[in-house]
């Protein structure tokens, strides 16, 4: 790394965009149970200072879906026609242990320019209404009124306001998300990744009209375009601060053949 760059990284501000982990966060229906974490060793049941001194450890165990808290989908996560991108058909590459190609361990580390479309705020709304459909004409607007640009090869995030109501799972559940104009003209710009403070980027209600699909950007952005998903990032500090736009740092974990995978992402300003 060059001093130059060092020096421009030590200035930056950093965003955690991660919402936390705990048993009871929001988890969508057909991803349950979602999150555990049990410890299994604790620093008392094998404390003996006359055999092994002063030290002791303590580990525990996690059980979760890929699926659950702030993360990624991989493009095997989702079909088109039991198609995935590329026109590699499902039947060929799914095995009991994962998938032989398009699991996250391909996903490359996601290191870019991020723009935040804070829809709710250019609204004036703390959060936008329940299951609310965020069109091609919101994502215009906002962000003609932010004086940004979505430029190929971006990070595209979204805000509903639904981020600040983590720890409430029935009211996040309903939370806004995108239409598929918007999911249109969000892949008509060639970003790398879209991401929404939602727990599927989609609005919830939406049905294409001419395929009858529910989540369109699913069944759209990761068979069709090749273009990731991230889901249940927290965009309320961004959104306070007007920070539209960013570097964007976002790396998944190599669980190979997997169909997603926790993520951390952050917004460097």
């Amino acid at each position: 790394m060059t001093r130059a760059l060092w020096d421009d990284v030590g200035q930056a501000r950093v965003y955690d965009l991660e919402q936390p982990r705990f048993h009871g966060m929001p988890i969508h229906p057909t991803h349950r149970p979602g999150y555990h974490y049990a410890l299994h060793r604790r620093h008392h049941d094998t404390y003996q200072p006359e055999v092994n001194g002063p030290r002791t450890g303590a580990s525990g165990s996690m059980m979760l879906m890929e699926h659950s808290g702030t993360h990624i989908d991989a493009l095997c996560h989702q079909s088109c026609g039991l198609t995935l991108f590329g026109g590699i058909p499902t039947r060929e590459v799914e095995t009991p242990t994962g998938f032989k190609k398009l699991g996250i361990e391909t996903v490359p580390p996601l290191l870019g320019r991020g723009v935040l479309l804070d829809i709710a705020g250019w609204k004036g709304q703390e959060r936008l209404p329940p299951r609310h459909s965020i069109s091609v004409d919101d994502m215009k607007a906002c962000a003609a009124a932010q004086n940004v640009e979505v430029r190929p090869g971006d990070v595209l995030l979204v805000r509903t306001g639904y981020g600040a109501i983590w720890n409430k799972e029935a009211e996040y559940l309903d939370a806004a998300g995108v239409g598929k104009s918007g999911t249109l003209w969000a892949a008509e710009q060639q970003v790398v990744a879209v991401a929404a403070d939602n727990m599927a980027w989609d609005a919830p209600d939406d049905r294409d009209p001419e395929t009858g699909a529910t989540l369109f950007a699913h069944v759209y952005l990761l068979p069709q375009k090749g273009i990731y998903i991230i889901e249940n990032v927290n965009l309320e500090e961004l959104a306070r601060d007007r920070c539209h736009v960013f570097a964007f740092i976002g790396i998944p974990l190599k669980f190979q053949g997997a169909t997603g995978s926790p993520l951390r992402p952050l917004a460097l300003a």
